[in-house]
Order: C-alpha cells, then sequence, then structure tokens
C-alpha cells in the first residue's frame, strides 16, 4: 500500500513540478516543492470557502453577512456541500504526499513529553530527533484527518435526509459542527504556529525554501539528513562559538 502511494506521488511530483520551480538562495535548504505547496494552499482555500458557507448556514446572525459572499442563502445552501466534497478530495492528495513524514514514532512520543517546554518556549532549539515534522504538526495533521473522515460520514446524511432519515440527519448535523469547532481550533493554532510563533515557517510555504539558521533550530535531523552536517556545530559556528580544545596535559600524564 506504502509503495503504491510513494509512486503515485512521486509521478504528481513530477508532472505538477513541471510548471513550477523552486529557487533556493544561498544560505537555503528546500523545503517544501511546487506540488505540496499547491495541494496546501488548494486545501486551506477549500477549507475557507466551507467554513465561511457553514458558519452562514448554521448560524442565523452571521448569515446576513456572509451569504452575499456566496450570492445569497440558496446558494450558499448549495455551494456549502461541494466545497466540502472538494476540501476532502484535495486533502486526500495531501494525505498520500506526507503519509510517510507524518507516521507516528517513538521520537513523537518523546517529543510529546516535553510539550510544554515547547509551548512556553523554554528551549531555543529543537531536540536533535525531531525530523521533517515534529510531533505536534504530525497531531494537526491527524486531527485534520479524523475530522475530514466525519465530515462526509455526517454530511451525506444531511445533506439526503429523506434517504437516512430525520434522527440520522440530526445527529450528524451535532457531530458535524463539533468537528467543525475542532477543526477551526486547531486551524487557528496552525496558522499561529506557521506565522507568528516561528518566523520563516510562512516562507516554505509560499517560496517552497527555508534558511538553514531555521532548519537547525526546528527540524535539526531533517537538517542532519539532507545537508549531512551537524546541526549543532553549523549553529555554533553561526554564532561564533568556538569549539571547545582539550586542556593542556598535567605533568605526568600522556
Amino acid at each position: 500500500m506504502n509503495g503504491a502511494v510513494e509512486r503515485f506521488d512521486d509521478s504528481a511530483r513530477r508532472r505538477v513540478g513541471a510548471f513550477g520551480r523552486t529557487v533556493t538562495r544561498a544560505g537555503e535548504l528546500e523545503r517544501h516543492p511546487v506540488y505540496t505547496r499547491v495541494l496546501h494552499w488548494g486545501v486551506a482555500i477549500l477549507f475557507i470557502l466551507a467554513l465561511l458557507s457553514g458558519f452562514a448556514v448554521y448560524s442565523s446572525w452571521l448569515y446576513r453577512s456572509l451569504t452575499p459572499l456566496f450570492g445569497g442563502g440558496p446558494t450558499t445552501r448549495l455551494l456549502h456541500p461541494w466545497f466540502g466534497i472538494a476540501f476532502v478530495a484535495l486533502f486526500a492528495f495531501q494525505f498520500m504526499n506526507w503519509l510517510a513524514p507524518m507516521t507516528w514514532n517513538r521520537d513523537d512520543r518523546r517529543w510529546m513529553g516535553r510539550i510544554r517546554n515547547y509551548v512556553t518556549n523554554a528551549d531555543e532549539v529543537e531536540p536533535e530527533y525531531v525530523d521533517f515534522f515534529n510531533a505536534g504538526q504530525k497531531l494537526y495533521f491527524w486531527v485534520i484527518v479524523g475530522t475530514a473522515i466525519v465530515f462526509v460520514l455526517t454530511g451525506i446524511p444531511m445533506w439526503f435526509p429523506a434517504i437516512f432519515g430525520r434522527i440520522t440527519a440530526a445527529i450528524g448535523a451535532i457531530l458535524h459542527d463539533l468537528a467543525a469547532l475542532v477543526m477551526l481550533v486547531a486551524f487557528i493554532v496552525h496558522l499561529y504556529e506557521g506565522t507568528a510563533a516561528q518566523p520563516g515557517t510562512f516562507a516554505s510555504m509560499t517560496r517552497g525554501t527555508v534558511h538553514r539558521r531555521w532548519a537547525w533550530t526546528h527540524h535539526p535531523a531533517w537538517y542532519r539528513r539532507v545537508t549531512g552536517r551537524d546541526p549543532i556545530a553549523d549553529r555554533d559556528q553561526a554564532r561564533g562559538v568556538r569549539p571547545s580544545q582539550p586542556g593542556p596535559s598535567q605533568p605526568g600524564t600522556p
């Protein structure tokens, strides 16, 4: 299964990559290729459209302010499920694109044990085992996977209540709304972490590159893997810190 997903993903990367390029400047590393960036922004746009149209349908006090964005109330009700389907469909490609690096491992459990340090910025740099994604990013990814599945399973009965029955549709509406709230909170955290919390992260999804300093600070294991260099040594060198030298030998010692 993973082999088939990887082959499909590699083919999609090559085809989409032919329509764009990633320019890596001096002191930078390529973080996200064109294909990944296209998927990310496509999913983000469709999520916002589904969210706004869903809020317009769900809340009476948002109805008048949001429905004009989509051409009125009836059009908003018509478009919302299609926005949702498009979001889930495109996210399925992003799921295949990131399945391998998002797989949970032992190091992620170690990272979760120190999540308080991450939230409070107690550590200047991430632990040396943090690779392409840290456990917090993986957790967000799997939350989106779970809520996307809930959206599909609950949205279809809501779309066709005559087929599934009013009770099933009503239960689906409650679960649908709860999943939307969970995804909204996760999205706000993701937006903050990708901008204000970690300067330089946003550029990885616009230009596709990050500065080497960003890489060894936030993802040292990934930095070591793609450069073959020691992130701690390069960090110290950039700061002008000299490597420690052994002290002079004492008399009588070799």
